[in-house]
């Protein structure tokens, strides 16, 4: 099913690329010198759609930076919760050792011994 997806996605994608490339193909001067239009002091000759599709990538690429920059604060807050739950298993596993450890008749004697005052009654002080 995600094999199919996946070309359900790509499919037309890449269709509307080639179109795309088909489309614009005439070269266009690409320049990073602002002071001199006429004659820029370095500039290349490329493809239309080489331009605009390099463009959109580096634009994904600069997105992707800047949203992982930005989710930085989550990111930590996750790994101390991980941290923190797994302490909390290490101390739930020890006290479950602990309690696991003495004879089972000693907590029955701790519970009858704390309710001696009103052994055989329930809350509303009926004789069970």
């Amino acid at each position: 099913m995600q094999k199919f997806l996946t070309a359900l996605v790509l499919i037309p994608l890449g269709l509307i690329l080639v179109v795309f490339a088909v489309a614009n193909r005439h070269m266009v001067d690409v320049s990073f010198d602002p002071l001199d239009p006429t004659n820029p002091l370095g500039h290349i000759r490329l493809p239309l759609f080489v331009v605009i599709i390099v463009t959109a990538i580096i634009g994904v690429i600069l997105g992707g930076i800047a949203t992982w920059f930005g989710q930085r604060r989550w990111r930590r807050a996750a790994r101390r919760h991980q941290a923190e739950a797994i302490e909390a298993q290490n101390q739930l596993a020890s006290l479950r050792a602990s309690i696991a450890t003495p004879a089972q008749s000693e907590p029955r004697r701790l519970l009858l011994e704390s309710g001696s005052s009103g052994a055989g009654r329930d809350k509303s002080r009926a004789t069970l």
